[in-house]
């Protein structure tokens, strides 16, 4: 059949228009694959063609108060191999692990996996001296990418509060755990391209995204301090071989913590090298024991604020023990102390007077009173691991318990929970909330991202009751059982502890957790300083002989490195056999060295200069030290 020319055009034409529709489709998709899609789809080829090497971001650095560097970062290459540009594994694993000190088979094994881009276990953070001699072999296929490890410039110094990071610079205990998120920052990369076969592609350009460092942290601590502390309890250490300690600084106006130390402590950049309970335990905040005579001071502050005992008019007998419940309580003096005010009951540290106190109060307001000033919850400090203590249940508290709880035994609380009640009971009655981070600092710009502020949780007493513990403290230190505490020049006021360790329900024999805890000045407290010695060996174990001293010589050097200055209104101190004789410094200035010479004086001079006239001494007249310490002399022959 004949096809007549109208259907033969019509059939052209249809063909024509749906010829130039497919083109114009074809086109119109082309530009727009072109025009709007082609970025996005080179940026995707590039993101196949491209490898990373990672450059990590510098760890946020932890310093002090005063901008002391506690933490800081090491530059520390790594090295990094692309598989599938190497010509000749075999070889460039021989020499790595010659450069390495590595095993071949095992360089080998992770050079030939299919990766990418490997990053070489036995090549993290090496030195730069290594990572010159491994580009000086020009392998093809190895690259070198920076990198930084921790560092902790003073060592063992604050461990357990910094505590440390891994290999990966990841926070793993202590405050670089706390605020990992914070120091941690974001990584960084060089990018470089290769085709389908791994092969660089010289054409085109590496790439670089800078790291994100993270925030720096500003702490509380007091360095001057902090060394202060960690020198003391080095050398009760040594004297006590203790099995272990505690020791903690805070400024009882604000919550600030000024140094915090224990032992046994480690070493953070070798933290593989003792065992996990010691570096995972940081004592201040973690340990709990039988608190002792510090405790008394809360039941005292209570039997005062509450109106139950006059410390100066008010009289108590001990014959050395109380009865109570069918129990018979014994006081530490064989014997007692007799009659006395109950201002020397707290001088004397005598239990049955305490007991006395607890029931008077009666085991619902003691309770409400111990439960107010932070015991069995934890104070919420910014420290991992914080423990919050045991107290007895307030159904199953009788005679007994709440006598044994008046003077500190068969209740369990941690070093900070009391650090922060007895600042509560002497700062004029405000409990605050303990902290060490002071501030987080972008380490560009210098703006601080984060401050934090003292936080009052709760007001516990009166200011007047918190006057009368405090000159009730200072006796204890001036005439009582905290002689040893007394510090020349600086109105002390502080509380012994003497707790007997228990284990599987009994107590041990000649095993003691002895502390002390002191403040000053007594009219305006500054510092607040807790020290606990657990097991001295070789010596008798009281606190009061033990860790009463340290927290005087921790208290004397403290005051003066903060910048307080020594006054002369003291309490009289009760001198014993014990007590080195104070001479007061004279005024030498224009004596010659012959007057000197007819002078007697039990204090060695140091002298210097060429003069024969005395024109400077160090320290001032009217100072009181030990006899037989050593004045500075300054000689010239012009006064």
């Amino acid at each position: 059949m004949r096809v007549s020319n109208v259907t033969v055009r019509k059939r052209l034409t249809v063909a024509l228009l749906s010829g130039i529709l497919i083109f114009l489709i074809i086109d119109i998709r082309l530009g727009y694959v072109q025009f709007f899609m082609g970025d996005m789809l080179t940026d995707k080829a590039r993101s196949l063609w491209s490898r990373n090497i990672d450059f990590e971001p510098e760890r946020g650095e932890i310093v002090d108060r005063n901008g002391v560097e506690l933490a800081t970062n090491m530059s520390a290459p790594t090295v990094f191999v692309v598989p599938r540009q190497l010509n000749d594994p075999a070889m460039t694993a021989e020499k790595l692990a010659a450069a390495l000190n590595q095993n071949k088979e095992n360089i080998y094994k992770q050079i030939t996996v299919v990766e990418r881009i490997v990053r070489l276990k036995g090549g993290r953070k090496i030195s730069h001296e290594k990572a010159k001699e491994i580009r000086a072999l020009n392998l093809e296929g190895v690259y070198i990418g920076e990198d930084s490890k921790r560092h902790y410039p003073f060592g063992a110094y604050l461990s357990h509060v910094l505590g440390f990071a891994g290999i990966d610079n990841q926070g793993l205990t202590g405050l670089e755990l706390y605020y990992d998120k914070e120091l941690t920052g974001q990584k960084g990369a060089v990018k470089f391209y290769s085709d389908a076969k791994g092969r660089r592609m010289k054409d085109m350009g590496d790439d670089y995204e800078p790291p994100l460092n993270g925030l720096d942290l500003k702490l509380t601590i007091a360095s001057k301090v902090q060394s202060i502390v960690e020198r003391e309890l080095d050398i009760a250490e040594a004297a006590y071989q203790p099995d272990g300690m505690v020791a903690i600084a805070m400024n009882p106006n604000t919550g600030e913590i000024l140094a915090m130390a224990s032992r046994p402590d480690f070493d953070p950049a070798n933290f593989q090298n003792v065992a996990p309970e010691i570096y995972n335990r940081n004592l201040p905040v973690w340990s709990t024991y039988e608190p002792g005579s510090t405790f008394k001071i809360i039941t005292l502050a209570a039997a005062i604020e509450e109106g139950k005992v006059d410390l100066e008019k008010d009289h108590f007998h001990d014959p050395g023990f109380v009865r109570v419940g069918g129990a018979r309580l014994r006081c530490w003096k064989r014997g007692g102390h007799g009659s006395q005010t109950f201002l020397e009951v707290v001088q004397n540290s005598c239990n049955p007077g305490f007991v006395a106190l607890g029931e008077r109060l009666g085991k619902e307001k003691l309770f409400s009173y111990i439960r107010n000033f932070g015991f069995g919850e934890k104070t919420g400090i910014d420290l991992q691991g914080e423990g919050k203590g045991i107290l007895f249940n307030l159904d199953r508290v009788g005679p007994v318990e709440l006598a044994t709880t008046a003077f500190g035994q068969g209740v369990s609380v941690t070093p900070i929970q009391q650090v922060a009640a007895i600042a509560a009971a002497v700062n004029g009655g405000t409990l605050y909330k303990p902290y060490i981070a002071k501030e987080l600092i972008d380490p560009l710009t210098g703006e601080i991202v984060m401050k934090n502020a003292p936080v009052a949780k709760r007001k516990v007493i009166s200011p007047e009751t918190s006057a009368k513990i405090r000159h009730a403290l200072e006796s204890v230190v001036a005439q009582g059982t905290g002689g040893k505490a007394f510090v020349d020049g600086y109105r002390v006021g502080g509380k012994t502890g003497t707790a007997q360790k228990a284990k599987d329900g009994r107590y041990l024999q000649n095993n003691h957790v002895v502390s002390f805890i002191g403040f000053a000045p007594a009219d305006d407290p500054q510092l607040v300083v807790y020290v606990a010695v657990d097991n001295p060996k070789g010596t008798i174990q009281f606190g009061g002989r033990v860790a009463a001293p340290i927290v005087g010589s921790i208290m004397g050097d403290s005051l003066r490195a903060l910048g307080v200055e020594p006054r002369k209104d003291q309490i009289e101190k009760k001198r014993t056999w014990e007590d080195v004789p104070m001479i007061e410094v004279p005024d030498l200035v224009g004596f010659s060295k012959k007057d000197l010479g007819e002078l007697f004086l039990n204090l060695k001079i140091d002298a210097s200069g060429e003069g024969d006239i005395v024109s400077k001494q160090t320290p001032q007249p009217g100072v009181k030290l030990k006899e037989g310490s050593t004045i500075r002399l300054y000689f010239n022959d012009k006064e």
